[in-house]
């Protein structure tokens, strides 16, 4: 099978991992994919294209002047022709668009994954209406998690057009990583509380500050970073500086060495106020790390029942305080939590299982179009 997995990206975060874990696995198991990553004039991003040929991915760049470039669309078209692809899988709104317009032209089916509407700002609820238009004209529609589904059934789109696949992680790359961070930032003999994802509002990353002072006054050794990078990093910044936080708070920046990065921490934190199914969360976890976050989306369907970590109600610095405070005073409890966590990755949210249950919706995809197409003949 020949899969085109399309995206528009804002840089190297979760869904483009997600998106390049799934076709090393998918061509592991023996099926061709190209990656299609937009050139977007303003905003290019294309750093997934840089690591899918890291990893010996093929791919193609889509320029892309504008909102609708039909230009853009008829290299999408004949890219699926020149490269004899069966399916198209999109991972995102934009990708969404294009995707759909380009294979209608091209007469092959389109899977459509929702990773999340993040729709706290204007121009995000705009494009999430339009996204969800859109994927009503998709084969089908895969949904990361339950809460993600939920708003997929909520606008309408057919029950049977929607699967769950969760994301999975490659827990091989976990297995014996170094912690190149803590040399790196000088945090050798002291107790690490990571986050980890994009810097933008929606991840809650205020409530942790607002917590830290009391942290550091219980625990003097401990050490708070911040690995990614986004729109709220100046802000983050400067509360860091009213806190006189700046020799205890860390912005490590973007890193491309995720399996160290968590190898040099102890507890990882995520305080979001909105997610579906962070991969964040599973790398930490397939790290063996104890984690505290809050409940939304399907992170307490993931670690509340398994003894993974602990759950806060999102926007709430108190209970964040209290929570990492508990963790911290128990290291019993820390390592009990760490070993649940990866134990739980390793059964239920493995790169490997996430395929498969894509794969199946590749081919009941298109078996369908092939019994349409016979239907017609």
């Amino acid at each position: 099978m020949r899969i085109l997995q399309l995206i528009s990206s804002a840089g190297y975060y979760g869904a483009e991992n997600v998106l390049v874990c799934l076709a090393e696995s998918l061509r592991s198991a023996g099926h061709e994919n190209l990656i299609g990553v937009f050139h977007n004039q303003h905003r290019p991003n294309t750093e997934i294209a840089d690591r899918a040929r890291t990893l010996a991915l093929p791919t193609v760049i889509f320029p892309c002047r504008g909102r609708l470039d039909r230009d853009a669309i008829a290299s999408i078209q004949q890219c699926v022709r020149d490269n004899d692809i069966d399916l198209i899988h999109t991972h995102g709104y934009k990708s969404n668009i294009y995707g759909i317009l380009a294979a209608r032209a091209a007469r092959v089916p389109m899977v459509a994954t929702c990773h999340n509407w993040p729709a706290l700002t204007l121009p995000l609820r705009l494009y999430s209406i339009l996204d969800r238009m859109v994927l009503h004209k998709a084969n089908h529609v895969v949904a990361v998690s339950e809460n993600v589904r939920r708003r997929l059934r909520h606008f309408a789109i057919s029950r049977r057009k929607i699967s769950v696949i969760q994301n999975g992680v490659d827990t091989r790359r976990f297995a014996s990583a170094q912690p190149v961070l803590r040399q790196e930032l000088g945090l050798n003999g002291r107790t690490v509380v990571g986050a980890v994802g994009r810097l933008s509002s929606e991840k809650g990353h205020k409530f942790l500050l607002e917590a830290a002072p009391r942290l550091f006054a219980e625990f003097p050794d401990l050490a708070v970073v911040f690995v990614g990078a986004g729109p709220e990093q100046p802000a983050l910044e400067s509360l860091a500086k009213e806190f006189n936080l700046q020799d205890r708070v860390f912005f490590a920046g973007f890193r491309n060495d995720m399996p160290q990065v968590y190898a040099s921490i102890d507890i990882f934190v995520l305080p979001s106020l909105e997610e579906a199914m962070p991969l964040t969360m599973l790398e930490a976890m397939a790290a063996g790390l104890p984690v505290v976050a809050s409940d939304v989306g399907d992170i307490g369907k993931t670690i509340g029942s398994s003894d993974c970590g602990l759950l806060v109600q999102p926007g709430s610095a108190e209970e964040l305080l209290a929570a990492l405070a508990r963790v911290l005073r128990d290291p019993a409890l820390r390592a009990a939590l760490g070993a649940n966590a990866r134990a739980r990755v390793h059964s239920a949210f493995s790169i490997q299982r996430t395929a498969a249950q894509y794969l199946e919706v590749y081919q009941s995809v298109l078996h369908a179009r092939r019994s349409w197409r016979y239907e017609l003949a």
